[in-house]
């Protein structure tokens, strides 16, 4: 009968794959971690232009029901009753109730947040309009 001496045992645990689970994950979690951040970022930057949209299309919404006296301050509040606080800050409103012909039009850009809305901005600009018919004139 033939005992194994500690060489052979050494050698045995070696070639076993004992532990290679927790070595694969330790090694996959910034990947993930690094994934899930970018998909993150990425619904951010879609929100962002949903929300533009979304308050442009309020502006010119609130502009045409208005009369041409108050039309640009109607469009402004309604711009920015539209937006949630972390995306009003840096809204940039280019042209609010302004007639072009007869049309009246609502434009504005947003900055999309960094990771969380209201900490920082990327230097992507949203930008959005609308336009619909003037009534009255």
């Amino acid at each position: 009968m033939r005992t194994t001496g500690a060489p052979d045992r050494i050698r045995a645990r070696l070639r076993s794959d004992r532990g290679q689970l927790i070595v694969e994950f330790t090694g996959m979690v910034p990947i993930i971690l690094v994934t899930l951040v970018l998909l993150w970022q990425a619904v951010l930057v879609g929100y962002t232009f949903t929300l533009a949209s979304g308050a442009a299309d309020e502006g010119v919404r609130k502009a045409v029901a208005a009369g041409a006296w108050d039309r640009r301050s109607r469009c402004e509040a309604a711009v920015h009753e539209r937006l949630p606080g972390a995306w009003d800050g840096p809204a940039v409103i280019r042209r609010c109730g302004a007639e072009r012909g007869d049309m009246v039009e609502v434009s504005l850009t947003l900055k999309a947040p960094v990771l969380f809305p209201g900490f920082a901005s990327l230097p992507i600009d949203v930008d959005a309009t609308a336009g619909a018919a003037a009534e009255g004139k």
